[in-house]
């Protein structure tokens, strides 16, 4: 930690369900989506922003918390109250992870931020995938609160998982013809294609 005061703001997205709580220093060391209160129980942070009955969507980055919500509420009436409870949170010293949490399942939305996770299987294009993947377009999605992740890559089709603000947003169809596909297809031409899980 720092000797900075800690400081949460809060930025609109380009998803109008999606707000992200931006720190002004890291809070975590890992980043994970969740979509699932009853899966919270990993995170003590998640957990508690779950509490409200129109959250979606928790997405933990490293300085950063998304948060999706349903359309019967307004951003206006709860973004300031929000980016107090984060702050609270992290001062009181409360762990944004649980440290004795079980380890998560391959399947695991988890990510080591900026980096996906090794697999020895992996074919050197796929590994040249994910660190494309990793080194431009994470940081750039990770701007606007959201990530993606690597999911599969079968016939010319890149799968990817679209979490945070980009699950949902309705500008996230061309950040990933436009923005994802035309650039890989640039750098990578075996990726004839790119979708969402």
């Amino acid at each position: 930690m720092t000797n900075t005061p800690l400081s949460v703001s809060p930025e609109a997205t380009p998803n109008p369900h999606s707000y992200k709580f931006k720190f002004n220093q890291v809070i975590a060391n890992e980043a994970f989506n969740f979509d699932d209160p009853l899966k919270s129980s990993r995170s003590p942070l998640a957990h508690k922003i779950f509490g409200f009955p129109w959250v979606e969507s928790v997405y933990i980055g490293t300085d950063f918390v998304t948060i999706n919500k349903q359309d019967w509420v307004e951003w206006d009436m709860i973004a300031e109250p929000l980016s107090n409870l984060l702050k609270e949170h992290i001062e009181d010293g409360q762990p944004v992870f649980a440290s004795d949490s079980p380890a998560p399942d391959s399947a695991s939305n988890e990510f080591t931020p900026g980096k996906h996770p090794e697999d020895p299987n992996d074919s050197e294009l796929v590994k040249k995938i994910k660190q494309f993947l990793d080194q431009e377009i994470r940081p750039f999605v990770a701007m606007d609160g959201g990530d993606v992740s690597f999911n599969k890559f079968e016939d010319g089709v890149l799968t990817i998982n679209m979490t945070g603000a980009c699950n949902g947003c309705p500008s996230s169809t061309q950040t990933l013809k436009v923005g994802i596909e035309g650039r890989i297809k640039e750098i990578i031409p075996d990726v004839q294609e790119v979708v969402s899980a």
